[in-house]
């Protein structure tokens, strides 16, 4: 319970039946150390008065998004941004479809709402609503969404819920959540406040026509796991990122490319105050040597079409020659003699650390959440991982990292 000494922690409560329950973390919570503020959504006081939550945590409760209060800090003077730079981390339980699907799509019209939008703190979602609307369609999407824009999420347990129906949708017990916050608080620790992260990831495509490309397979995963990492230590973070339909990591500056030489430019343009280049983008190594200006035709069934390819830009390897303090982290993925490729990697491309993706069919790297990887650094160090899951990853190149900072 240590973990809770002085930490402020901003708790949501929302309108749902196990609003009651909330109360029970709050106690727990203020018991073991932490500072405790709680906001109220309106549905929420239906179920729970704002006078429990405040005889709880000796604060005032925060329902309404209009009410006028003495700022405690004359630089920030609206009490919503006050609130939202406050917490150490925000967590909403119950969390509702409806609270879900407004944070999802920005709509802030009510207290809530409108600081967990601003916050650039953690922020966890403890959903809990009748099993139909927690696993329709639209609030599992709109949870996926907000995992991939870096919050956290509470998955909840089944059991009987209010209305009689047994299913997936209770709020999970207290000591549960207790340690899900106590978890996120000690990943979250602002180790890397102050220093720039340059990122980046997916696919690059290399034009054949207008409508053709060469490109791989890369989802972008793990390059937005690591974004999402560095962010959540207190980095600033600025993501480069080939074609992919994932979504922006929570106050993450990313720039979109398509081929390897606009990733090229957008990297030479972000490392110079940067601390750290971590390519983890899978960049096409060739291009066509012309394209052409219209769609190529099949002009017959036993035509052929044959391409002329030139090798693209190394951007690790032109960085590496360039760079001075710059740590570089860049990634090797092997079908064969695995370690010794990498190696050669390591050493062409002047980085401090390679990460080794094993690609074969207990590692399928591209689209997959997990990740096996070995990392070598220039030193000779060799460290493997069991299979993770790539926000782990990512945070395990972050503490490498932090050692050569």
């Amino acid at each position: 319970m240590s973990t809770f000494n002085g930490k402020r922690i901003l708790l949501g409560v929302t309108g749902g039946i196990a609003a009651y329950k909330v109360a029970y973390l709050v106690r727990q919570l203020v018991k073991a150390g932490a500072d405790v503020k709680v906001m109220m959504t309106e549905a929420a006081t239906h179920f729970v008065t704002p006078v429990t939550f405040s005889a709880l945590s000796k604060h005032p409760v925060y329902t309404d998004l209009w009410a006028t209060e003495s700022p405690e800090d004359s630089n920030i003077s609206v009490s919503h941004v006050r609130l939202a730079h406050w917490a150490d981390i925000v967590v909403i339980a119950p969390a509702t479809a409806n609270t879900i699907a407004k944070l999802t799509h920005g709509i802030a019209d009510n207290i809530l709402t409108v600081v967990t939008l601003a916050t650039p703190k953690p922020i966890l979602l403890v959903p809990a609503m009748d099993v139909d609307m927690y696993i329709n369609e639209a609030t599992q999407r709109n949870l996926a969404t907000l995992k991939m824009r870096g919050y956290y999420v509470e998955e909840p347990p089944s059991g009987e819920l209010a209305s009689g129906i047994h299913g997936q949708g209770r709020l999970p017990e207290v000591e549960s959540i207790v340690e899900k916050i106590s978890d996120i608080l000690d990943k979250s620790i602002q180790d890397f406040k102050n220093r720039t992260i340059v990122v980046t990831a997916g696919p690059t495509y290399e034009a054949i026509d207008p409508v053709r490309f060469i490109g791989n397979r890369s989802s972008g995963k793990m390059g937005f796991a690591i974004a999402t990492a560095a962010m959540q230590r207190g980095a600033k973070v600025i993501l480069i990122s080939g074609p992919t339909s994932l979504e922006t990591p929570r106050n993450v500056k990313r720039i979109d490319v398509e081929s390897a030489q606009e990733m090229l430019t957008a990297v030479r343009n972000n490392v110079q105050k940067a601390h750290a280049l971590i390519m983890s983008a899978a960049v096409a190594d060739f291009m066509p040597a012309q394209v052409a200006k219209d769609k190529l035709k099949k002009s017959s069934a036993s035509s052929s079409l044959q391409l002329t390819l030139n090798p693209t830009p190394d951007i690790l390897a032109e960085i590496g020659k360039k760079k001075k303090k710059l740590v570089t982290v860049g990634f090797a993925l092997e079908t064969k003699d695995e370690l010794a490729n990498a190696r050669e990697k390591l050493q062409k491309k002047n980085l401090d650390v390679i990460v080794l993706n094993s690609f074969n069919k207990k590692n399928l790297v591209f689209g997959s959440d997990m990740n096996t990887v070995t990392f070598i650094d220039r030193y000779g160090e060799v460290v493997e991982y069991p299979k993770l899951p790539k926000i782990d990853v990512a945070n395990k190149i972050l503490d490498k990292i932090k050692t050569l900072l």
